[in-house]
Formats: C-alpha cells, sequence, structure tokens
C-alpha cells in the first residue's frame, strides 16, 4: 500500500467523521417544532465538546503483509509460508528481499522439471532458495546502485553479484524490474528470475561426462573408451582437450584408408593420437589468445603449435570453431581437423623416391635411373635438385634432335646433364630467394646463374615454376628448362 493512497484514506475518514458531527440526522429536510419555546431564564451554553481527531493511519505492513496485500506474489508468498520462514521476515529485519515474479516461478519450475506442489512441499530446497533472496540489511534502489560489481552476502551465507549496465540493474542472472517496494521492516525489489544458489547449480561434470552429455563427440568417446583413457581424462587434472568434430573424424579416417572400427581397435595408434589433443593444464579461450606463434606441449610428449590470424584460432592446421565448454577437471575447444603427432606422419621419401611418387617427372626419373645416379641422390645429402618437366625434356630432345631413347644411352652425357641440375647444399626457396645475381656451384662442378625479376626467378635461362617439394635428403624445385652445361653446350 503506497503512502500517497494511505494519504488518501486518512483524508477520507477525517472528512467523514467532520460530516458527522455537524449533520446528525441522516434526513436533508430541516426539522420544524410547534412547541413554543420555554420562558426560562436566560442561562449561557456550555462550548461544544471538541471534535475528535482522527485515527492515525497505520503505516505499511511488514515484508510478509505487504506481499500478501499486493497480490503480484502467490507462489512467493506460499513458498514463504511453507518454508516456514513468516515469522522470521515479520521480524525487526531489516531486510532487502529481491522478489520473483509469476513468471520467474513458473520458469525455475520448468528449468527444474518440479511442480508448484513438489517445489512446496520440499522444506530444504525452499528455505535455501528463498534465504538466497534476502540481504540482511535495507538496501533501497539508490544504495544498490553504488554496488556495481560488488558480491553482497545473502541470509543463506552464500553471495549475490550486483553488476549494472547503461542503467539495468541484475542480480547474478536476474534484472531488476521494479525498486523500493516499503515494508515496516524492510524493503523489496522485483526481479524477473528465481535465484538459485551456488551449491544447488549442478557442477558440470568431468571432460569425459561432459562429452557424453553433450552428444557432439560419439567417435572421440569411443575413442577414449577403447584406449583405456576414460580414467586419466576423469582424474583432478586440470587438462584442455581440442575435440575435433565427427566430420573430423571422418574426414582423418578417409586420409589414413581406415575404418572406425580399425581405429578404435588400435589401441596405441589411438592413444597416441588421442593424447595429442589433450594439455596438461588448463587454458581457456583468453589464454590461448596469448599465445600466437607458440608451441605447448601435449601429454603425448610432443608440441602443438598454436597460431592466430585475424581472429582464428589454428592448432597446427586444425581451426578452432568453438571455446570454452566447461568440466570439473578442465575445458574443451572443438576443433575441425584430427591432429595428427609428428612422429606418426609419413616422412618424405629420398629424393628419387619423392620424384617417383610425384608421377610428375618419368623422363628425369629414367635418366637418373639410367645414369646410376639413385644411390647419389638418395645418399644423407642434402641436396637442391632444379627438376624439369616432362615439356622441358621435350623440347630439349628436339633441340638435341635426339629421342629419349637415344638420350637414355648416352650415359656420360646424361651423368653430365643431370648433375649440372643438383646442388650440393638444401636451398629452399626462401634461400635462393637471396641469391640474386649470384652463381652457385653444382655436382657437375659447373655454376648456374640465379636471377630475380619481379619475383620471377631463374636458373640460368630455365623459370622455376614450383618449389620446397620436400624430401627426407632434400628439396626439389621445379623448372620448365632443360639446363645444358657448359661442357655440353
Amino acid at each position: 500500500m503506497s503512502r500517497v493512497f494511505l494519504r488518501l484514506v486518512a483524508a477520507a475518514v477525517s472528512a467523514s467523521l467532520v460530516i458527522a458531527a455537524c449533520g446528525g440526522d441522516a434526513s436533508d429536510d430541516p426539522v420544524v417544532t410547534t412547541q413554543p419555546a420555554p420562558t426560562t431564564t436566560a442561562t449561557t451554553q456550555a462550548p461544544p465538546e471538541p471534535e475528535p481527531e482522527p485515527e492515525p493511519v497505520d503505516g505499511p505492513g511488514t515484508l510478509v503483509e505487504v506481499a500478501i496485500q499486493s497480490g503480484a506474489f502467490p507462489t512467493l508468498v506460499a513458498a514463504v509460508q511453507a518454508a516456514g520462514l513468516v515469522d522470521v521476515l515479520s521480524g525487526d529485519g531489516p531486510f532487502t528481499v529481491f522478489a520473483p515474479t509469476e513468471e520467474a516461478f513458473a520458469a525455475a519450475l520448468e528449468a527444474l522439471g518440479l511442480s508448484a506442489e513438489e517445489l512446496l512441499g520440499n522444506t530444504e530446497l525452499l528455505t535455501a532458495v528463498l534465504t538466497y533472496h534476502v540481504l540482511g540489511v535495507e538496501a533501497p534502489a539508490e544504495v544498490v546502485a553504488t554496488l556495481d560489481g560488488q558480491t553482497v552476502a545473502t541470509l543463506n551465507g552464500a553471495e549475490v553479484a550486483i553488476t549494472i549496465d547503461a542503467g539495468t540493474v541484475r542480480v547474478n542472472d536476474a534484472t531488476v524490474i521494479a525498486t523500493d517496494i516499503e515494508a515496516s521492516n524492510g524493503i523489496i525489489h522485483v526481479i524477473d528470475t528465481v535465484l538459485i544458489p551456488p551449491d544447488l547449480v549442478d557442477a558440470p561434470g568431468t571432460l569425459v561426462e561432459v562429452a557424453i552429455e553433450s552428444g557432439a563427440f560419439p567417435t572421440l568417446v569411443a575413442a577414449v573408451q577403447a584406449a583405456g583413457l576414460v580414467d586419466a581424462l576423469s582424474s583432478d587434472g586440470p587438462f584442455t582437450v581440442f575435440a575435433p568434430t565427427e566430420e573430423a573424424f571422418a574426414a582423418a579416417l578417409e586420409a589414413l584408408g581406415l575404418s572406425a572400427e580399425e581405429l578404435l581397435g588400435n589401441t596405441e595408434l589411438l592413444t597416441a593420437v588421442l593424447t595429442y589433443h589433450v594439455l596438461g593444464v588448463e587454458a581457456p579461450a583468453e589464454v590461448v589468445a596469448t599465445l600466437d606463434g607458440q608451441t605447448v606441449a601435449t601429454l603425448n610428449g610432443a608440441e602443438v603449435a598454436i597460431t592466430i590470424d585475424a581472429g582464428t584460432v589454428r592448432v597446427n592446421d586444425a581451426t578452432v570453431i568453438a571455446t570454452d565448454i566447461e568440466a570439473s577437471n578442465g575445458i574443451i575447444h572443438v576443433i575441425d581437423t584430427v591432429l595428427i603427432p609428428p612422429d606418426l606422419v609419413d616422412a618424405p621419401g629420398t629424393l628419387v623416391e619423392v620424384a617417383i611418387q610425384s608421377g610428375a617427372f618419368p623422363t628425369l626419373v629414367a635418366a637418373v635411373q639410367a645414369a646410376g645416379l639413385v644411390d647419389a641422390l638418395s645418399s644423407d645429402g642434402p641436396f637442391t635438385v632444379f627438376a624439369p618437366t616432362e615439356e622441358a625434356f621435350a623440347a630439349a630432345l628436339e633441340a638435341l634432335g635426339m629421342t629419349a631413347e637415344q638420350l637414355l644411352g648416352e650415359t656420360e652425357l646424361l651423368t653430365a646433364v643431370l648433375t649440372y641440375h643438383v646442388l650440393g647444399v638444401e636451398a629452399p626457396a626462401d634461400v635462393v630467394a637471396t641469391l640474386d645475381g649470384q652463381s652457385v656451384a653444382t655436382l657437375n662442378g659447373a655454376e648456374v646463374a640465379i636471377t630475380i625479376d619481379a619475383g620471377t626467378v631463374r636458373v640460368n635461362d630455365a623459370t622455376v615454376i614450383a618449389t620446397d617439394i620436400e624430401a627426407s635428403n632434400g628439396i626439389i624445385h621445379v623448372i620448365d628448362t632443360v639446363l645444358i652445361p657448359p661442357s655440353a653446350g
């Protein structure tokens, strides 16, 4: 009941008292008497009795009475009564009550999967929840407005967090939608969400439990179970798991030429791969964002590289597509590619093997074999090979007036030409880019000249058209012209 309303009531009461004192009979007609006035000696009349003062109007009732009288909080009132808190909230206080609306209680009941009757029958739960809505001080709106970013203890013992943004006041996640409803022993603010004490909020399960409950990682979960890693990833940790999507596992299985059953049956492989997805620390997104350009050790023992470009975070070649899925013993980030540990990635073969496997250099490979250079180019090296294309060999044969068979039969010429395409060092593209205007010795003994013009790299007259094909003992750059050594010109 507002003070304005109470003043109106007081005025109405006062007016009615005045009317009663002055009006007497209920009829509006004057009373006419036919009796003569008595012939008595005049006497002095006593002054009229003073009108009684109106009774003072009572102030607002207790918090419980105000809540009942308002009619706006039937579920809250019923809960207070069921929990046996009427006497407490009718005591001297002062208190501040954050009163949830009926809609707030309806949403809370739905979220909890309870009916109102079930909630009201659980005294322990009710008491914990209701006392979490009450402060042991009177804090009107002007006081609450000073508490941005602070926490305040409730009668429950746990604290609520006050935040204010653009004039909107929140208590935890609840928005204050009405303020300063006064009671004799405190004040009420209305909120749009029921506050749940922290000890009643279900904590997330372990990393394995969270992954299972999400339903998003069936292959990952099956792999963890098959590898016998459930206990390890359910321990205290903390851990950070980079969890591949189902699509990522499908792509990895296709690339490996394995079925899911074959992968799950290979415990050693599974363990190596899965532990390569786990860090031995908890690294939420804000921490990962500080690791650009760094490598981080995994439980596998090998490291993953973190790179960030235009806000996109990558772990090795995998893109992080979701972050900060919390568990009791760590955190999960979702990635779009399965990470393969370095020791499981097939290392490239020798220069000869890479050339053969590529299928792009049949004439070059045949020439190396015919010249007896396979062993030399399969040794430790390192080497850099400028590998002519098939079109380059065809043009060279035409210029020399020879067939491929004739060239392959000329062992001495072949050896001179081929060794003129090989450097005795490994020179990737970024090294070659520093050699503009210089000449470099080949295994032939003669030198080739490196020139660079507008980004185009030439070796003698040949243009480099592809670079950095890696081999275990060197590197291959592809050129569009066969190099002819000076002695064979």
